[in-house]
């Protein structure tokens, strides 16, 4: 049996019950068992030997490895030859303590580390120095700052303020990108440096040292290291995030064999966290938006620890691995939509490189040929300070540019420690989660679904806005999009899900012979929802999807509020139905119409990260309930019109 088919093939029993823990944290330690602590010293590459690509003085290496992108990647440079480094203000970075903006900060940041990548690549394809002195400048405008964190990540500074403190020095995901970007400079650079000026590279290997190497070996307190963890932390994308960056930058730098090899067993014994947190079913809790960062940074961590070791740490073949590969692929819907839950976005893909290279790596064909479907002919993007991807991109463009097998995907796909649900039927794709409301980027939102009609959406998941001091605050869940009812599902006495890792999914049930999922969503809301029992199931049929309520509860306060969320053209008119037309594609959706009386409200779209995917609105519509039973059962079936 293909490793790929498994995650399916346990579902064909008559019936299958996701575990109770979806958030249970299992010591697996696989990086650990692949070898003897003892052995790892004698295990790593020197000098670095083990990196690929080519000397800067290797004109032919650069030829080569750049092709027909070299004019391109000159160009790119040629923008910023006369570039004015950008200062980022003290307070820019108190604007995020002061209103919640964080972009204020982070945009001439990120305009001049764009820029040191563009300096970098064009000088590498080009090799005349004609770009030197204005990388020089980029490299020394980076050393000048206080920080290269971000104000909205140096709140967990000690003194939890956003202005960076002079004698702190905090690994999160950008300054982790510096180290990054700053260390293939140096690798690249140091030599050519040192013929302008010895202190250039002094300087740069210094600040290195000291805001990356250092705080990595000696600093427990990074959260997303995990090194103190107990059980009901989260460990999420920050994790392989920030410490591949760090292992890079040792990689690249540390010639003292011990001190590498304790910065490597460090790493080993955080990323094990991480694997260990994440479900063996493999499914990304955080969103497809995110897999890039997690799954797809545990890629490149993992590249590298084979890298530094000779290969004698690999665990390609770990089925784990594999299931966290091939989720990219299973949760994409078509035609640029993918299953969004939590802040991920609607819109997106992924990136066809990185799918690429983790196909081969873990040899599955679903993914190579997942990574040809998305690759459109637009070529590499430049347009990142992830040095590293640039770098392993351009190996795997030729190969990726001549990938034409068909993409194929399962008819459904089931991950029953995660509790997702996804299945391609007919016109029809159907996505349904299980859960708990303490999940990475979480969202109000167990027992929620999404619905698309030839690869359009119907029935949706709004996603998430753009970031402030609020979004990741504890007035998050007053941002309607954080909230339950504003996804699809029930308002229960007018109360909707709360958040918090005990308000949950439970009884969760999978039937693959009758495409049928269900869930106990009373144990998602509060005490005062006075609910003991709300099955919400789904059946999905060739054009059709029947939904059903079945609930018992103590009191009956408040009417109950069934709610659905669309983008489209909303008809309420009739009695008994619902139609909604978006693009042309038309679903009714028909509900008893002595049962409820429906509304339709209205959400302008302010936020551009939203108004990108949705357009200038969308809308909810509720389905009142006009009595308030102790008990009962709702049935709402959606077909598709032709």
């Amino acid at each position: 049996m293909k490793i790929s088919q498994k995650l399916v093939a346990i579902a064909l029993c008559a019936c299958l019950y996701a575990p109770t823990q979806t958030y249970a944290y299992s010591e697996r330690n696989i990086l650990q068992k692949e070898f003897v602590a003892d052995s790892l010293r004698a295990y790593l590459v020197p000098g670095q030997k083990w990196v690929k690509y080519p000397a800067y003085a290797d004109r032919t290496g650069w030829d080569n490895l750049f092709g027909q992108n070299k004019e391109k990647v000159i160009k790119n440079g040629e923008k910023f030859l006369n570039y004015e480094w950008k200062v980022v203000k003290a307070s820019d970075y108190l604007e995020y303590e002061r209103s919640g903006n964080r972009k204020v900060m982070e945009n001439p940041f990120d305009a001049n580390n764009q820029a040191i990548v563009q300096l970098l690549f064009a000088e590498l394809a080009e090799g005349k120095g004609r770009f030197m002195d204005q990388l020089i400048n980029g490299v020394f405008h980076s050393c000048e700052m206080t920080s290269w964190a971000l104000s909205a990540h140096l709140v967990r500074q000690p003194d939890g303020r956003s202005l960076p403190a002079y004698d702190y020095d905090m690994i999160d995901l950008t300054a982790g990108d510096l180290g990054n970007m700053l260390s293939w400079v140096y690798y690249f650079m140091h030599e050519s440096f040192d013929k302008i000026n010895p202190e250039i590279s002094r300087r740069l290997y210094h600040e290195l040292d000291k805001r990356i190497m250092v705080p990595y070996l000696e600093d427990d307190s990074f959260w997303w290291m995990a090194v103190n963890y107990k059980d009901g932390d989260m460990i999420n994308n920050w994790n392989p995030w920030c410490n591949s960056n760090a292992l890079m930058t040792f990689m690249l730098l540390e010639n003292d064999t011990d001190r590498l090899a304790k910065a490597v067993m460090r790493s080993i014994e955080s990323v094990d966290k991480f694997i260990n947190y994440v479900h063996q079913d493999g499914a990304c809790e955080e969103g497809p938006s995110y897999w890039g960062h997690a799954s797809g940074k545990l890629l490149d961590y993992l590249v590298l620890l084979s890298d530094i070791t000779g290969d004698k740490i690999n665990i390609f073949d770990n089925p784990q691995i594999r299931n966290m590969g091939e989720y990219i692929s299973r949760s994409y819907v078509g035609n640029g939509w993918v299953v969004n839950f939590a802040d991920a976005s609607a819109k997106g893909g992924g990136d066809p490189y990185l799918i690429f290279r983790y196909g081969k790596a873990i040899q599955s064909q679903e993914l190579l040929a997942f990574a040809g479907y998305l690759n459109t002919g637009k070529g590499i993007g430049l347009k990142s300070r992830d040095v590293y991807r640039i770098l392993e991109a351009f190996q795997v463009d030729r190969e990726l540019q001549q990938m034409k097998d068909p993409r194929k995907s399962p008819d459904y796909t089931w991950y029953p420690e995660t509790e997702f649900y996804y299945a391609r039927k007919g016109k029809a794709f159907f996505a349904a989660k299980g859960g708990y409301n303490d999940e990475s980027h979480n969202h109000n939102d167990a027992g929620t679904f999404s619905l698309w009609v030839n690869d359009t959406p119907m029935l949706i998941d709004a996603g998430v806005g753009t970031y402030t001091r609020q979004t990741f605050s504890s007035e998050r869940y007053s941002i309607w999009t954080m909230q339950s009812n504003y996804h699809n599902l029930p308002m229960v006495n007018g109360v909707p899900q709360q958040f918090g890792s005990e308000f949950r999914a439970t009884d969760v049930h999978f039937d693959p012979r009758r495409m049928y999922f269900s869930a106990n969503i009373a144990t998602a809301y509060p005490a005062e929802a006075n609910v003991k029992k709300w099955v919400r199931s789904y059946q999905l049929g060739k054009n059709s999807l029947k939904i059903e309520d079945s609930f018992s509860l103590d009191k009956a306060d408040k009417p109950n509020q069934v709610n659905f969320l669309t983008w489209g053209k909303v008809d309420v008119s009739v009695p008994g139905v619902v139609t909604v037309e978006v693009n042309g594609e038309k679903v009714r959706m028909t509900y008893n119409k002595s049962t409820f009386t429906p509304t339709v409200e209205t959400i302008r779209l302010d936020d551009p990260r939203l108004s990108n995917v949705w357009g200038e609105q969308v809308c909810r519509i509720s389905l009142n309930a006009n009595k308030q039973p102790l008990s009962g059962s709702y049935t709402y079936t959606i077909t598709t019109i032709k």
